[in-house]
């Protein structure tokens, strides 16, 4: 399979008539060009057949509410919803990559293997659908829109994740995955650009193909011409809802570092080394100083965080990270949230015509309402009739959260499927109507006084801001 990419371009060069050269009498193509064809297309439907067998298609069932036809008020209806993705085994033994958006609202998890058939002579080319089995979620990262999910079974098929610092503009690539519910399919295109950023603030940077993706895609492989996993379709941009050739996948280096900490921990840490870096225009060079038109310029350092620490100053330029020049603060940050937590980065530094290195400790970025996960256990922390884990506000909760309001309450540690009334992680519940809350023990009592129908509403800290939360118990 690595000659798939020489095999086509030189397809393409055989196959296309050069002016001035006689053309067979008969006007019948040259042999050699059949041959690379067909030699081409073997080679894709080789991938496709080995690949296949290690997509899934996963199905989301649960409840939620929607209002009636009429749009009455008074008439909300608990409705059953359904939605189907694509999926990747990563393992033998079960591990599925998908989106997050793709089993956000479900309650009830199936994927759907492919097919175990194998299309021979003389049998019919419809092959009877896969084995459903019920998966459950190991973790959720909905920053980069990922979630692993675990189903039990043995010896599958599965890919391995490739190296997507590898891709280079114009390669061919294919996707695979549920495209409008329709299982098990291919298309193939090539890489648009490598590196898309769809907003400044955008947490992902992306990958962008013109290898056709429509809704169904989600959470499906880009893979490349060897069969690794560069990425996992994720977005389209389109005006008219269907696939109009710019689609967006994830970068496989980043799906390896969330899914690494998703298995081990069932969420993702944030990385950070106590700087805010922006990048460097020419405005800024010529206002600032700068040594260089381009990169990465310190525009503050945080007070005692491990930066000031290592002895980085405002105004540094920083070149590399371990080795890797730094082109963009977005850059810089991405590799930073791919370190492990107390693992050092070496940054080179300009400071004026000065050159430096540094060595500076990755420390958990304070804001990650994820950081709570780690303080709970399900058996001890889980309320039910919210949806969340919960921890109590102790001396070491109130260390890691200093500004709060007031010194008790219940810290929303992580929000599971079908979680009520829009509660996120982080968020701190201080009393439920208007009778003060100070463990998840007395919350699950106070919660189990209220019959469905009856008054919910929960006061809270969200951002620094006192606020009430209205919610409707089942």
């Amino acid at each position: 399979m690595r000659h798939v990419k020489s095999i086509l371009l030189w397809t393409l060069a055989a196959a296309a008539p050069v002016y001035g050269q006689t053309q067979p009498a008969s006007g019948a193509l040259d042999p050699r060009q059949t041959d690379a064809l067909h030699e081409f297309s073997a080679s894709i439907q080789n991938l496709a057949h080995r690949a296949g067998r290690a997509v899934v298609q996963i199905f989301a069932s649960g409840y939620a509410l929607r209002d009636d036809e009429e749009g009455s008020s008074s008439a909300s209806l608990l409705t059953r919803q359904r939605s189907t993705g694509s999926g990747i085994i990563l393992t033998a033994d079960g591990y599925i990559v998908t989106n997050a958006h793709v089993v956000r609202a479900g309650q009830r998890l199936q994927v759907q293997l492919s097919s175990p058939a194998e299309s021979a002579p003389g049998h019919s080319l419809l092959r009877p659908a896969g084995k459903k089995i019920t998966a459950i979620v190991v973790g959720v990262d909905r920053e980069t829109d990922l979630a692993v999910l675990k189903i039990e079974a043995q010896n599958l098929a599965h890919l391995a994740l490739g190296d997507s610092d590898e891709l280079r503009q114009g390669q061919i690539v294919l996707a695979f995955g549920s495209p409008l519910g329709l299982a098990n399919s291919v298309t193939l295109g090539v890489e648009s650009s490598t590196v898309r950023q769809l907003k400044p603030d955008d947490p992902v940077v992306y990958i962008q193909t013109d290898a056709p993706i429509n809704p169904g895609n989600s959470g499906g492989p880009l893979l490349d011409t060897d069969g690794r996993v560069v990425g996992i379709n994720t977005l389209i941009l389109t005006q008219s809802g269907g696939s109009e050739g710019v689609g967006f996948a994830i970068p496989s280096n980043v799906v390896k570092n969330v899914y690494a900490q998703i298995r081990k921990d069932g969420h993702v840490h944030r990385g950070q080394i106590g700087v805010y870096a922006q990048t460097i225009s020419p405005g800024f060079a010529a206002g600032l100083g700068l040594p260089q038109e381009y990169g990465v310029v310190i525009a503050d350092v945080a007070p005692d965080g491990p930066a000031e620490k290592a002895g980085l100053q405002v105004g540094d330029v920083i070149l590399r990270l371990d080795g890797k020049p730094m082109e963009n603060a977005r850059q810089l940050e991405v590799n930073i949230y791919r370190r492990g937590l107390n693992e050092k980065v070496s940054l080179d530094v300009m400071r004026g015509r000065d050159a430096l290195t540094v060595q500076v400790p990755v420390i958990e970025r304070k804001d990650d309402p994820q950081r709570f996960a780690d303080m709970v256990n399900p058996n001890n922390n889980v309320v039910a009739r919210l949806g969340i884990l919960g921890i109590p506000i102790d001396r070491k909760v109130a260390a890691m959260l200093p500004e709060l309001r007031k010194s008790y309450g219940v810290v929303v540690a992580a929000s599971m499927f079908g979680s009520q009334g829009g509660l996120k992680p982080g968020d701190v519940i201080y009393a439920l109507n208007g009778a003060p809350i100070s463990s998840v023990d007395a919350l699950r009592s106070a919660l189990s006084a209220i019959k469905p129908g009856e008054a919910c509403i929960l006061q809270i800290e969200r951002d620094a801001r006192l606020m009430f939360l209205e919610v409707e118990l089942e």
